[in-house]
This record gives C-alpha cells, structure tokens and sequence, in this order.
C-alpha cells in the first residue's frame, strides 16, 4: 500500500507547477510559438455610444506588411446575426457593425505581418459617427430616455431567459425579486443606507491572448479561456459547424479572477481565421485588458429592522448592477447575488429587488465572488450598525442571528454545511477579540471589526472525467477543469491517488483540449473541487471497481503493472473508466424569488480585523487581519490557506483603494501606471488564514470549494473597523485616504 504522505486527501502537497510559475518557465498561450500567422490589432470606438456611419480602412490596407482589414459590416455580411455572442444575450458582436456601445469597442481588425505593423494600421483607420444620447450611471440608465440595445435577444444557454425576448425599450435586462413574510413589517430599530462599490479589474498577470487556425475543415484554437467547453460551441454556433468541426485548447492560465470567462478574444479570432483562411494571433495589451470586462458597479440602498429585543425584524435591499454595454453573465449575478442580499441571518421578513441594467461603459462580468461582495458590504455594515444603535457587541450580535445547520435561510433553502458561527469563532480568536484594544493616542486611532459572508455554489452544472491507468502504475486524468493558480491540477491527482493508493505525483492531469477532454460546464464560481472533484472520485472508484474484478475480487495497488500486462498480453496497456456529476437544482419562484434548493452547496466564511488609522491623512494600516472558510474538507489545507489569503488580499484592494474611474465614458485609469493594486506594503502585518470543516454530506470526501470565500466580508470588515476606531461610517468603496478625512472634516 501507498505511503499515505505521498499527497493523499488532506495531505499538504505543494503544487506541482509551483517551481514554474514561480520562476516564469511555465508555458502560458502566448509562450507557444504560432509559426506563421497573421497578426491582429484592433481599431476601437473613441465614442461611448454612436452610429457608425462610415469606416475608413484605405490608408491602413496601403500599408506595407498589412495582409487585410476587416470592419464589423464585414463580418456580419458573412455571419449575420451569429455573429453576436453572449451567454445571457446575444448582445456582443466580434467587431461593432452597426453603432458603439462603449469607449474602446473594436470596430475594425487588421491583419498584417507582426503586431507592431498591425496597431501602426489600425491608427490609420477613421470612422465617421452619428452620435447618440449616452449612458453614464445607473441613475439615467434606469430613466429610460435612451436605451443602450433596441431590444433584448436572450440566448440559447440560459433557457430560463427566453420569455424576454423581444422586449424593447429598456436599460434593464433581467430582474430578481425575493419576497418572504411580510414587506411591511416594522419595529423600533431600523439603520437604512446608501452603498456604492464601484467597477474593479481583475489584473491577472497574464494577458489575453488567443491563436486561432483552420485545419482541413476544422476550426482549431489555443487560448486563454476557463471555458473550453463553453467557447467550443460559441465557435460552433457562430460558424454554423458540428462542434467536431472546432477543437479548442488551453495551457495554464497566469491567473484570471473571472476575467478569461465566456465571450473574450474568441469569437474575433475565429472568425477572421475563417473569413480569411489563414491562421491568426491576438494578444491583448495591458491597456487593451482593461477594457475587455471589468467587476459590476453595484448600488445598494437598503435597510435592517430590528424589535425592542434586538431581534431581526425585516431587511430589504434595492440592488443595481451597472453591466455596462454588455449583459456578459449580468442576470446570474444578479439574481445570485440578490437571493443572499440580506445576509446569512435568520429574518422572517425580507424584499429584495436586484437589477441587472446596461450603460454606455465597458461590459462588466464575472469576477471573483460574482457580485455577492458587492451585497456583502451592504449587509454587513447595516448590521453593525444596528448592534452599534442597540448597544451590543457586534461580533455576538452577529452570532445571535447567524443561520444554523437545518435552518431555512430567506431564498428558501435549507443550511447545510455552512458553518458561519464557526467561522466567525475562529476569527474573533485570532484578533483577539474580548481583549483589552489600545484605542491609540495622537493622530493614530485603532479599531476592530469582523463580517461574515454567505455564497452559492454555481448550480446546477456538469462535470465528466476520464481516467487511464497505465501498465506501469501511472495514471492520465482527462478533465476540462482549468488550472489558474488555483491548484486544481494538484488536488484532482490527490483525489484519484487516494482513491487508488498511488502517490499523487504520480497522477497527470491533461490540459483542457475539447478533441480529448470531457466537457465540462465552467471553471468558475468556485464549483470545480466539489463537482470535478465528485466526477474525479468517481472515476477512481470505477478504475477501483474494475481492478478489483481483474484482481479476482482484492485490490493490490502493487501488483498494478503486472496485472495490466498479463491481462492485455503487452507492455505499454492501459485500462480506462469514465464517470460524470451532474449537480441540480429547483429553479426559483419568478414571484417570490425562493427555491427549496436553489444551490449545491454553500460557501461560508467570515473576516476579523485590527487596523490603525492615521487621522492626519486618513491612511489605513491593517495590523492584523483573520480570514476563516468551511471549506467542508480540505482536500489540501496549504492550498486553501493559500487560497483564503490571495482572496483577503484582493479584497483589501477593492475596501481602500481598487476601482476604475470612468469619466464621460472614458477610461481614465486604464494603466498599471494609474490602477492601483495591493503591494507587499499593503499586507497586513499579520495574516492569518483558518480552515474550517463542516464536511458537506455530496462533496468528494466532504468537500467544497474555497476560492472566493476569502473576499466576501474584507471590505466591510475594514469598515466596520474604521467605525470602531473613528466613529465614522463609510458606505462608498474604495474608503480612500481622502475619504475618511474628509468624513472626519465634515463630523467636526
């Protein structure tokens, strides 16, 4: 039997391409040689919102080393309305043909011999407009005097939209409204606010890039995507081909937080290569990445009652997700999002109305939490604040009304495996909670805060694997899961090592490659440990199953490679098993907007923080910060912990300083020059990441994911913290330096 340290379930293996990504001799997509190919720069809109009249490619087709240009009329006389793409609607063209919708919408591509030929063409090209009324903010979206699409066009991927097709005149694109108890219920203690958090980028350190070629009659691509199985049959869709006629493939991403999801660089390059006949390569600029997806700006007004007891009485919420000029996954956040607004308490009576509204800005998508810190801020700051109005502490206020196993939370559906009071216990002993708090003296003031956060699985969807168990004892797993950084690679071998006694390097995980690879709904949502994971454990318990009758009824990990090569008669054999998990879900009421299983699973976790604020200049500086997920069983805890920290410190980003600016529709800080991201100088002195395990009774030995969990409840846990030390209450994100001083000026 297998030494049970050789990277088994719980084990804590450091990744296997740790070394690589470390030292940058990982092999990305754009590492690949391309050979020959035509390389492509776009022309893109310097208007928010505007009629193409005319495009202008003469000067740019005369340029030397320039093969072709292509304007969006051009694609669209060859694809028609295929070419519009989307996996809510069919909104987004490849190239604009008929008007823009934002500032940075590509309009023409050129393809010539090297990109510094291709983006030296495109400047050449001018386009004559007729411009529109724009959409800036929400506030004018939602009055409806102009409209950023003439009508809805639901697609085929989301079968629950298609009774909006065809409705006109609207900014807004899907509504979720939950409704339980009664929406007038009332009670002495009610704390009401106005949140704002504003768009973010993802900032992956790998930029887009995509390589696309025909091959016979096949559309073949190698891209950065967290969706092959999903681009596949975009590609198929857009040039109307079975899907075997489109292979499409991945290398390890550099990291992505959402930003590589559904309708990117893909379509453009497919079709170009196919109109074209020649193979071609995008790769996007730092600047060019900005402009390709963004986090939903989300306004939040909303409330929390509570009676003369302190008990929870009522909470509402009006929720708006600005999705710029693109729905992208929009309604699914918004509904996601909206079905968890009044956070993981137990409260009789709840309205929530969530909104997913399109503007003149660049299309906004998912990104790591899909819209639930947005809702976060504003749940947990009120609930703060109401144990500040009663005079409680905030920590056991919370622990008071926190929902409990078999309790059946707002939307409807049963808690299970969601250890919020567990979480929210082991972070409130990290910091030190009941201990005596230096409040500071001078210009330095210290506080403390904690929040808690609830999250949905992405349900329902589908995960396959296929298993070779090769005649020398080595394993080949086959899976469409995309390893990010996240580990997905190393914790799948774990799985299918445990179940065989193998040791798990010993276990390759193929990269995602649609013509070998099984499909699989998404790498996303934080769904791949508990629905991959199930099809994994699966997978190996059926090569299990079928060594076992090979093996006359005992199981011998040892004697693997003779028993594979007696029974084939060679060397070299291999056996194979597949196996499948297909999660579900009851859809929710379109009345009441609840469900008596509207997820697999929950993700629940919870964040402490002591901070000293600097009242001169209002810089904040995080002395210690504790971040706790039930991640049901850790399959590996190092990768977890990892997990938990990158998460805290990307939401450290967004709570003091992450935001894109977007004046008149115009990008204003779309550099690395002028977006600011969390340095080493901005960790906090202390970080402490906890692994809590509430083991779920459906996961692969009790787990479930934990990439997001980490980023729900940093913002408002800053906040509130900020509270404690100042007496202030800050309800827009990012709580700058500014910010808070001038929320000081204005107390005094």
């Amino acid at each position: 039997m297998a030494d049970k340290t050789a990277g088994h379930v719980g084990d804590r293996r450091a990744r296997f391409d740790m070394r690589g990504r470390v030292r940058g001799a990982l092999g990305h997509v754009a590492d690949q040689a391309a050979g020959p190919c035509a390389h492509v720069a776009v022309h893109r809109s310097t208007q928010p919102h505007a009629t193409i009249r005319a495009v202008h490619v003469e000067d740019a087709l005369a340029m030397d080393g320039v093969y072709a240009v292509a304007t969006g009329a051009d694609l669209y006389k060859q694809f028609g309305d295929r070419l519009l793409t989307g996996p809510a609607f069919a909104d987004q063209p490849a190239l604009a043909y008929d008007k823009v919708r934002y500032v940075g919408e590509p309009i023409a591509a050129v393809l010539a011999a090297d990109l510094a030929t291709a983006r030296a063409a495109v400047d050449a090209i001018y386009i004559d407009y007729d411009e529109l009324d724009p959409i800036y903010d929400l506030k004018t979206a939602l009055a409806g005097k102009s409209f950023v699409h003439e009508e809805l066009k639901p697609s085929a991927v989301f079968g629950d939209l298609r009774h909006l097709r065809g409705v006109r005149d609207t900014n807004v694109n899907y509504e979720y409204n939950l409704r339980t108890g009664d929406a007038k219920a009332e009670g002495p203690h009610t704390v009401r606010g106005e949140f704002w958090a504003p768009p973010t980028h993802h900032v992956p350190i790998e930029l887009p890039c995509t390589v696309a070629w025909v091959e016979g009659d096949r559309l073949e691509m190698l891209t950065t995507t967290q969706t092959p199985s999903y681009v596949r049959q975009t590609i198929s869709d857009l040039l109307d081909v079975p899907l075997s006629r489109v292979r499409v493939m991945t290398r390890p991403l550099g990291g992505s937080f959402g930003a590589k999801m559904y309708d990117r660089l893909e379509p453009l390059a497919a079709a170009l290569a196919w109109l074209f006949q020649r193979k071609v390569r995008i790769v996007a600029s730092r600047e060019e990445a900005f402009l390709l997806t963004t986090r939903h700006g989300a306004a939040v007004t909303s409330s929390l009652t509570a009676d003369e007891n302190g008990e929870l009485i009522a909470a509402n919420a009006d929720v708006a997700y600005d999705t710029g000029a693109f729905a992208d996954v929009g309604p699914r956040i918004t509904a996601k999002s909206g079905m968890i607004a009044a956070g993981p308490y137990k409260v009789a009576n709840a309205t929530i109305h969530s909104r997913c509204v399109y503007t003149n800005k660049p299309s906004a998508g998912p990104f790591r939490g899909f819209g639930v810190p947005q809702v976060t801020w504003s749940h947990e700051t009120l609930i703060d604040e109401l144990a500040h109005e009663l005079g409680e502490d905030p920590y056991r206020f919370r622990l008071r009304h926190l929902l409990r196993e078999g309790d059946i939370a707002p939307m409807g559906t049963k808690m299970h495996s969601a250890d919020f009071v567990g979480c929210l216990d082991a972070v409130a002993e990290a910091i030190d909670w009941d201990a005596p708090l230096d409040r500071g003296t001078g210009r330095i003031r210290r506080g403390k805060g904690v929040a808690v956060g609830v999250k949905a699985v992405l349900t329902p969807t589908i995960a396959n694997a296929v298993l070779q168990l090769n005649q020398d004892g080595s394993a080949t797993l086959m899976i469409s899961t995309v390893d990010m950084g996240q580990g997905s690679d190393t914790i799948m071998a774990q799985i299918v090592a445990d179940v065989l006694e193998l040791d798990s390097a010993r276990v390759h995980v193929v990269k995602a490659d649609t013509d070998v690879t099984p499909y699989d709904t998404i790498t996303a949502g934080s769904r791949s440990t508990y629905h991959t994971g199930n099809a994994v454990r699966r997978v190996a318990e059926a090569m299990r199953a079928k060594l076992t009758e090979l093996f006359s009824g005992s199981y011998d990990p040892a004697g693997i490679p003779e028993l594979i090569r007696g029974h084939f008669g060679a060397r070299g054999a291999t056996v194979t098993t597949e196996a499948n998990y297909t999660s579900s879900w009851v859809p929710y009421d379109k009345e009441t907007g609840r469900s008596e299983k509207v997820t697999e699973h929950w993700f629940a976790g919870a964040v402490g923080v002591k901070i000293s604020v600097d009242t001169a200049t209002g810089r904040v500086k995080i002395d210690h910060l504790a971040v706790a997920g039930d991640v049901g069983k850790a399959i590996n805890p190092l990768l977890v912990e990892q997990q938990l920290s990158g998460a805290a410190i990307m939401g450290i980003g967004h709570a003091l300083f992450d935001q894109l600016v977007i004046d008149q529709g115009q990008l204003i800080n779309g550099t690395l020059l002028d977006y600011q991201l969390p340095s080493i100088r901005d960790l906090p002195e202390r970080l402490t990441p906890i692994v809590v395990e509430s083991p779920h009774t459906s996961g692969p030995f009790g787990a479930k994911g934990v990439g997001e969990t980490g980023i729900l409840g940093v913002a408002p846990a800053i906040g509130n913290a900020i509270r404690d030390a100042l007496g202030i209450r800050l309800t827009k994100l990012p709580m700058t330096p500014e910010s808070i001083v001038a929320a000081l000026e204005e107390r005094s």
